[in-house]
């Protein structure tokens, strides 16, 4: 999944961004509040991790202008304040989850998974591609009830390319779902894991086709 972290603690958004990254995330990181306005305006991540007290923008501003545009994404909010009416403050303002620090990060990695499970719907868990089926929550693969070992970056272009419902996707959109946004990574790598992922999947009727300059699309067999 993608991930939009905004907190301008560099050594916690490292940590942070580390964990998430360890679990298979795909993680953007982003100090001011008023960089984040801009981003999160139009980035495609799946959840947000949201710093209360940011330079530029607060916290709680950028939460509350994302809720009044419609845009309905789980936010974590995360801060030192503890009081009560603290904590009533961001949920009212629209946060899905309230994280105190210091914080434990095995507790920030469960909340994120539970608001992740919260958001599929029981129609959404189980998909059929080719002879597979996906479980999204718990982001695997299944073939016949058995699960198909995939390298967690692998997986992520594979649901990247799923997502993409058989519509051509770049390989800077790939790279990007990957890494984050404007990570420093070459994006000849994403050649070398669509080959990869392509070997996996094949003996499935799935095929991942290229076009260059173009990028790449994932393709069922019909028979499947």
């Amino acid at each position: 999944m993608r991930i939009t972290l905004v907190e301008d603690n560099i050594s916690l958004a490292k940590g942070i961004c580390y964990r998430l990254e360890d679990a298979g995330h795909a993680v953007t990181v982003l100090g001011n509040g008023s960089d984040a306005e801009s981003h999160l305006t139009g980035d495609g991540a799946d959840l947000i991790i949201l710093d209360v007290n940011l330079p530029g923008t607060d916290g709680l501003t950028l939460l509350k202008r994302m809720r009044k545009r419609g845009d309905t994404r789980p936010v974590i909010l995360l801060t030192a304040r503890a009081q009560t009416e603290d904590r009533v403050l961001g949920l009212d303002a629209g946060a899905d989850d309230y994280l105190i620090k210091p914080f434990e990060m095995a507790e920030l990695e469960a909340r994120v998974r539970a608001l992740l499970r919260r958001r599929a719907t029981p129609q959404q868990q189980i998909l059929r591609i080719g002879a597979l089926n996906y479980d999204a929550v718990s982001r695997q693969l299944f073939a016949d009830g058995v699960e198909i070992d995939i390298p967690r970056r692998e997986f992520s272009v594979f649901e990247c390319l799923f997502a993409a419902a058989g519509r051509l996707v770049s390989k800077s959109v790939v790279l990007d779902h990957v890494y984050g946004v404007g990570a420093d990574v070459e994006d000849t790598v994403v050649e070398v894991y669509v080959s990869r992922l392509r070997r996996r999947l094949s003996p499935y009727g799935l095929q991942i086709k290229s076009q260059r300059g173009l990028g790449y699309q994932l393709l069922a067999d019909a028979s499947q």
